[in-house]
């Protein structure tokens, strides 16, 4: 039996993915120009990328376009998006049932900790994380496997006594590097993206019944 879970935020708990792919392909449609799933999906899960949404328009299209206007009219559209978002689906029910069984849980995000404190707070369930970790604790966010290296650290287990719950291919890599487990529940936008077939890799946690990954039995290989 596992002694904890690590959840990533964006995406996981709370879909921002979609609301933040709204806003920006609504955006750059105001400009002429198509955002790709494709494009887009390299910034997801991590801050490390070659593609900046925010500023592609001006550095690499050249259009006169105001950044810091641009920038706040992207905000201001996933804000107004994000008050349609609530807790996916299964969320709550695995946190309240690792509570119920005593497991260790933390929260490993390649977010700021301002960010991921502000939809906690939000959505009523910072009390049930002994262990943020997010950009601001570490120099190399996901797929690098620091942000999991922290939490597991900091929660007191290895990383066999732990699963990470993720959406991203980003995310899961980083939990994989870490050494462990990855239950991965992909979201309107991270769906369409490619997994390594080593994580169980569900539509919902709604759909996982909690016992399985408890003790394991839905990373054991049949056939």
């Amino acid at each position: 039996m596992i002694k904890g879970i690590i959840f990533d935020f964006d995406g996981t708990i709370i879909d921002t993915e979609t609301a933040w792919y709204t806003a920006f392909s609504e955006a750059y449609e105001e400009h002429g120009v198509e955002l790709t799933l494709e494009q887009y999906s390299t910034c997801i899960g991590t801050s490390l990328n070659t593609f900046n949404p925010y500023e592609y328009l001006m550095t690499d299209l050249k259009l006169p376009i105001d950044k810091e206007d641009f920038k706040r009219a992207v905000q201001q559209r996933h804000s107004k998006l994000m008050e349609l978002e609530t807790i996916r689906p299964g969320i709550q029910y695995y946190l309240d049932s690792a509570k119920e069984v005593g497991l260790r849980m933390g929260l490993a995000s390649s977010s700021s900790m301002e960010w991921v404190e502000k939809y906690l707070d939000q959505l009523g369930i910072r009390h049930y994380f002994e262990c943020i970790r997010t950009s601001d604790h570490v120099e190399n966010v996901k797929p690098d496997p620091e942000l999991y290296n922290q939490a597991l650290t900091c929660l007191g287990i290895m990383p066999d006594e732990a699963v990470a719950i993720e959406d991203s291919p980003n995310g899961s890599k980083a939990a994989a590097a870490a050494g462990m487990n990855c239950v991965v529940i992909p979201n309107n936008i991270t769906s369409f993206l490619e997994f390594e077939p080593s994580h169980h890799i569900i539509e919902s946690l709604s759909h996982l019944d909690f016992d399985h990954v408890l003790t394991r039995r839905c990373f054991q290989k049949t056939g």
